[in-house]
């Protein structure tokens, strides 16, 4: 049985998305070119980016370096 996190999770998973989604733009990099950097394919980069999924640590380090930017930035309150 799998337990719905609180809606402070989630809010927070989406403002990352949003975050990683902003950085991947600025990057000027497609959902598939970021997950070929990453080692993850297209929709899985899109299920983070709307808070569907919820990503290792490792995938957020890879995403943050393909997007040059400081893992922080994409975590920040």
């Amino acid at each position: 049985m799998q337990i719905d996190p609180p809606d402070w999770v989630l809010a927070r998973r989406r403002a990352i998305g949003a975050r990683i989604r902003a950085a991947r733009n600025d990057a000027d990099l497609t959902q598939e070119a970021l997950g070929e950097r990453v080692g993850i394919d297209n929709k899985t980069v899109h299920r983070i980016e709307y808070a569907v999924s919820d990503p290792s640590l490792t995938v957020l380090l890879g995403i943050a370096k393909a997007c040059g930017i400081p893992l922080a930035e994409l975590v920040r309150e």
